[in-house]
């Protein structure tokens, strides 16, 4: 699909069969674009537009180079949160001349909401360079946005793991697959902001150092603002990340004083029926000669040496503080 955004356009759809791009367009959107799409955005910039291939290339020289006089930008820009399956999706910038192409094969949410946005505001698109700033802000907005919700959601877990009463912390084995659900997905979503914030970052250097940039002292104010935030977005994704693993060593560590308690409570009961087992076993031997088995009281004593020595073991190791 080809959308054309600028001065005369309405953002809508163009067919590559009907009808040519208008000339004053200055944001060319290409989602999941036909070979007829892209052959005319080619003969309109007079550059090439990069392919899917290119696009998922990972090396930087791949995915941030000049090529006559064209800059080739790549973003791995956050995707899927809503539907609960965080993941990354690159989009292409090409800025040549006063056009900005952008290259995706999917829809994240500030690039939609940032079409939009230009429609309501047609100024926003009255130069590449501007809807290009423009557009950055909205993906680093939003992700600054995800990562509040991350940092709320990590607060959730911290209130849960460590509540303020000891029973509060006991928690049943279904419970605890659940929490330990929320933690690796708290953790795939951070790990996927973090790339896309790591991305923008590298984006908005060379972006930063490019002519264009540099020839716009507006332009140049606003993505070192960019950068700056960012920085910030990187170094607190970076804290979250320490706190996350933080809460599942916790919540492992919960697991283990569970376990420690199960086996304590295995190893009382032996402590309290071991002895009066030895004892019940001594007297249940079938020799002849026993002395006990013609003595009058020999069965109350009997009982009474059982009791003693299950409840002397008892008192002795309370008595220590070993229990």
């Amino acid at each position: 699909m080809l959308r054309a955004y600028g001065p005369d356009c309405d953002g809508g759809f163009i067919d590559p069969h009907h009808g040519p791009i208008p000339p004053n367009a200055t944001w060319i959107d290409l989602e999941e674009p036909t070979r007829e799409e892209e052959k005319l955005v080619e003969k309109l910039i007079g550059h090439n537009v990069p392919t899917q291939q290119e696009l998922t290339e990972i090396e930087p020289s791949s995915r941030l180079f000049e090529r006559d006089g064209a800059l080739y930008m790549t973003l791995s820009a956050l995707r899927g949160v809503r539907e609960g399956k965080p993941e990354t999706t690159p989009i292409g910038f090409v800025l040549a001349d006063n056009r900005l192409v952008t290259v995706r094969y999917a829809t994240p949410l500030p690039v939609l909401a940032f079409g939009d946005h230009v429609l309501r505001e047609p100024g926003l698109a009255r130069d590449a360079l501007t809807v290009l700033v423009r557009l950055l802000d909205a993906i680093i907005e939003r992700l600054a946005d995800e990562l509040e919700a991350s940092g709320a959601e990590i607060e959730r877990i911290s209130t849960h793991i460590f509540g303020k009463e000891v029973d509060e912390r006991r928690i049943p084995a279904q419970r605890l697959t659940a929490l330990l659900t929320r933690i690796g997905r708290a953790q795939s979503l951070l790990a996927k902001i973090r790339e896309t914030a790591v991305s923008t970052a590298r984006l908005l250097s060379f972006l930063g150092a490019s002519t264009p940039v540099k020839a716009d002292e507006t332009a140049r104010g606003h993505v070192g603002s960019l950068m700056t935030d960012v920085s910030s977005l990187v170094d607190h994704s970076g804290f979250l990340g320490d706190n996350l693993i933080f809460l599942l060593d916790a919540a492992l560590g919960l697991i283990s004083v569970e376990q420690n308690a199960a086996m304590k409570l295995f190893s009382w009961a032996a402590l309290i029926f071991l002895p009066p087992t030895l004892v019940a076993g001594i007297y249940g031997m079938n020799f002849e000669h026993m002395p006990e088995l013609d003595w009058l009281y020999g069965y109350p004593f009997a009982l009474g040496l059982i009791l003693a020595s299950a409840v002397l073991p008892v008192l002795y190791f309370k008595w220590r503080r070993w229990i």
